[in-house]
């Protein structure tokens, strides 16, 4: 592993982080695997609307009974271990009277599993162990990536004004994330008591959708991700001057202003279809994957320009530690 990739260990770590570290790489892992295998469960449910003949339909409904309890059987850790972090922060917020970025997740996961459960054990209506096993593990994947990313730019921290920069716009895009949620929950509200007037069938699978898409997952991973792909560039190829650290640095706020706003507007432009019932709770769980990777990849573009032009006899730090 390179000394300046962001999925390196940073030697300052306390024990403590190494612990937060492995952890949530733990927990990525299982969520992944038991979606995986939740999604092959699933595929039986997705089947029913094809069959026509009536021996079929009985079959398949056999079939999907047991598969919908073997789903059970897989998300209960995933939801318990997996997304337990998420949880408790949502708990942690709504015990001190605020809103945290974990509580729209949270209220995700749970309005989709409970129903669910309940829908297993009277072997009626529709489950979504499938959405619920794939959000975490997405907002797993989305939240270890903003954790490396934090703890690379905790690596590189002697990066004076690049740091500061990191401290000016942080508070920032903190509190876009909480209004976002804000205004997320309220109309995840509103919809859910609309779609209950017009098709209670509907409400779970709204709501539900709606609340993935108020994660803010790419937002705050923005000025992070940046700001790491700086100082990771930083690490391969050393400033000269102190001028070159400021074009550094105005071209992280270019690209931290471009995730942050690029996220929001995508967010938005998401929601009213997950208000209509056009995107499903699995679907509006990709889009904010997506949206997490297209900041990862953005933001790693800074790291890109500034070594594009190195030449290929030159040795850094990584090379001379090889």
């Amino acid at each position: 592993m390179r000394a300046y990739s962001i999925f390196s260990l940073p030697k300052p770590l306390t024990d403590e982080q190494r612990s937060r570290r492995r952890h949530t790489l733990a927990r990525l892992g299982l969520s992944w695997l038991a979606a995986m295998q939740v999604m092959m469960f699933a595929f039986p449910g997705y089947m029913r609307s094809f069959s026509t003949r009536a021996e079929d339909i009985e079959s398949l409904s056999q079939v999907i009974v047991l598969m919908n309890w073997a789903g059970l059987c897989l998300t209960m850790p995933v939801v318990l271990y997996c997304a337990w972090p998420i949880l408790k922060g949502a708990l942690k917020s709504l015990s001190e009277g605020r809103v945290g970025m974990d509580v729209p997740v949270a209220l995700g996961i749970v309005g989709a599993f409970l129903p669910s459960v309940y829908n297993t054990w009277t072997q009626q209506g529709e489950v979504y162990y499938d959405s619920v096993t794939m959000f975490v593990a997405f907002l797993l994947t989305a939240r270890y990536l903003e954790l490396c990313a934090r703890q690379s730019v905790t690596q590189s921290a002697s990066h004076d004004l690049i740091e500061r920069f990191r401290q000016s716009v942080t508070g920032h895009s903190n509190t876009l994330a909480f209004w976002f949620v804000s205004i997320q929950l309220v109309l995840a509200a509103a919809f859910g008591l609309v779609w209950y007037w017009i098709d209670p069938s509907h409400v779970v699978p709204v709501v539900v959708a709606m609340l993935v898409m108020s994660c803010p997952c790419a937002m705050s991973m923005s000025v992070p991700s940046a700001v790491a792909s700086a100082h990771a560039g930083l690490l391969a190829r050393p400033a000269k001057n102190e001028f070159e650290v400021v074009q550094l640095t105005q071209q992280t706020g270019r690209i931290a202003r471009q995730n942050l706003y690029g996220s929001i507007v995508w967010h938005l432009l998401m929601t009213p279809l997950a208000a209509l019932g056009i995107v499903a709770p699995w679907l509006a769980a990709v889009s904010m994957l997506v949206s997490s990777l297209a900041v990862a990849a953005n933001s790693w573009r800074i790291y890109r320009s500034r070594t594009r032009e190195v030449p290929a006899q030159w040795t850094g730090p990584a090379a001379r530690q090889g």
